[in-house]
């Protein structure tokens, strides 16, 4: 593991971080689960892109900079540290775009990645269906060939971002005979496009972060298959390993709330309760084993390694690490926390609840870990 960071990383970082300290709202923007918010967001994409910090680890011909991972990491830690905007493109641009940078085609690249870069296209899973959720070769929407494409049907459900976005990507039976993993394929879907449906399922807080999409013979063209028909389980596990490795769950989320609790505790923490400020210590120190596990990754894939099947034990310290720091924040301010205006922390620990669920539940993880790391025999399902 690397841990030095060089001249070139360092000025990349503090022109970061002066950026950040000139643009970032001095109030925070309207949740991106709302039409006005997720509009708003959309501007701050935009921006971002004019700075060319939207997407920095991109080739420059898509919007990037080039930045080497170590250079990523550190953009992200200034990113939550200076409290900017949630990215409304994160599906996009942490899952579709290692996707089409591993399978995709030159088109497709320079037909789909500038407009995710500028949040001019905003990217929601079809990922999920009512009886295929972690167990995702268990889908049954279909694909079926017709002159020029396919045309879709089926339903998926819990789509991220999916109420106001634009486009869907996700996979389909292609294949009417085959089972599991087989005869899947890998598509990019218009949620414009005549035969769609989108019906938003409002959350906790009433706010619809996810919907259902329902596709009735919705046409797709084969320009918008990703990687070759039939062959979209190994395409979509690129996808799946950004969700659950490095990509979407960067240390600097957890540093920058580890920092905010340590500073509660300094606040309003009592000394006598030693319980407690072990708690805060431990989330402390969690997020920084986290930070040193990432600056593991990042030396092993700069070294030519790929995110296999080890990203299953990352996400499942992550989203432990969420609901535990996020518990203890709650701990920390007693139980009138909402009504003292530290709601930010309860909006917190509502979503950490979704981690050991979302990208893939422990119990999928698990057997992840088990089978394919461990080499542990499959057991009677």
């Amino acid at each position: 593991m690397d841990l030095e960071i060089d001249e070139k990383a360092r000025a990349f970082r503090d022109e970061v971080r002066g950026w950040l300290a000139d643009n970032v709202p001095r109030q925070p923007l309207p949740s991106f689960d709302t039409a006005e918010g997720f509009a708003r967001h959309r501007e701050w994409e935009a921006k971002l892109a004019d700075a060319r910090l939207s997407v920095v680890s991109w080739p420059r011909e898509f919007g990037g900079r080039d930045a080497s991972l170590l250079e990523w990491v550190l953009f992200e830690e200034e990113y939550y540290a200076a409290g900017a905007p949630g990215r409304v493109s994160q599906n996009g641009i942490f899952m579709l775009a290692p996707t089409l940078f591993s399978h995709g085609t030159d088109e497709q690249r320079r037909r789909v990645l500038p407009k995710m870069a500028r949040g001019e296209e905003v990217w929601a899973q079809a990922w999920s269906e009512p009886e295929a959720g972690s167990d995702i070769a268990a889908l049954r929407s279909t694909a079926t060939r017709t002159e020029g494409g396919w045309l879709l049907s089926g339903q998926k459900t819990w789509s991220s971002r999916a109420t106001y976005a634009d486009r869907a990507f996700g996979l389909f039976r292609s294949d009417p005979e085959s089972k599991r993993h087989k005869g899947l394929t890998y598509f990019m879907i218009d949620l414009r496009a005549d035969g769609v449906r989108v019906r938003p399922i409002p959350q906790l807080d009433g706010e619809p972060g996810f919907a259902e999409i329902f596709l009735d013979e919705v046409f797709v063209p084969d320009a918008d298959v990703i990687g070759e028909p039939g062959n979209g389980w190994r395409v979509a596990m690129t996808t799946a390993n950004n969700e659950r490795g490095l990509s979407l769950r960067s240390p600097g989320r957890f540093l920058a709330a580890a920092d905010r609790l340590v500073e509660q505790w300094s606040r309003t923490g009592d000394p006598a309760d030693t319980a407690l400020a072990h708690r805060v210590a431990d989330a402390w120190i969690g997020a920084r084993a986290y930070q040193l596990y990432t600056f593991g990754t990042v030396s092993r894939l700069e070294a030519g390694g790929e995110l296999g099947p080890e990203s299953s034990v990352n996400k499942l310290f992550w989203s432990h690490l969420d609901v535990d720091l996020h518990e203890t924040a709650l701990d920390l301010l007693g139980p009138e926390a909402e009504l003292r205006g530290e709601r930010s922390w309860a909006d917190g620990w509502l979503f950490s609840l979704a981690g050991p669920i979302y990208g893939g539940t422990d119990q999928i993880q698990r057997n992840t870990v088990a089978e394919r790391l461990l080499g542990l025999p499959r057991g009677d399902r």
